[in-house]
């Protein structure tokens, strides 16, 4: 298994310390293996889009108006 030194926050880090029945170790890698999950899923499913970046925005775009309009916020 490969190591990684992670850098954080000295407030996270205090309370980290406290609680050192924690195996933080596995907290962040199960974080990063959820997180790797997700991206691969999101490739599979980027693989097959036929959407231009273009069409993403302007979906995007219709998509915030609406909410504006919705909660009147013009």
């Amino acid at each position: 298994m490969t190591n990684m030194t992670l850098a954080i926050p000295e407030d996270l880090y205090n309370i980290m310390e406290k609680h050192k029945e924690i195996k933080w170790s596995e907290v962040a890698r199960q974080a990063i293996w959820e997180k790797a999950r997700k991206m691969e899923l999101l490739d599979k499913i980027l693989s097959k889009s036929q959407l231009t970046e273009k069409d993403a925005i302007e979906i995007g775009n219709k998509i915030k108006k609406e909410i504006a309009k919705k909660h009147n916020l013009k």
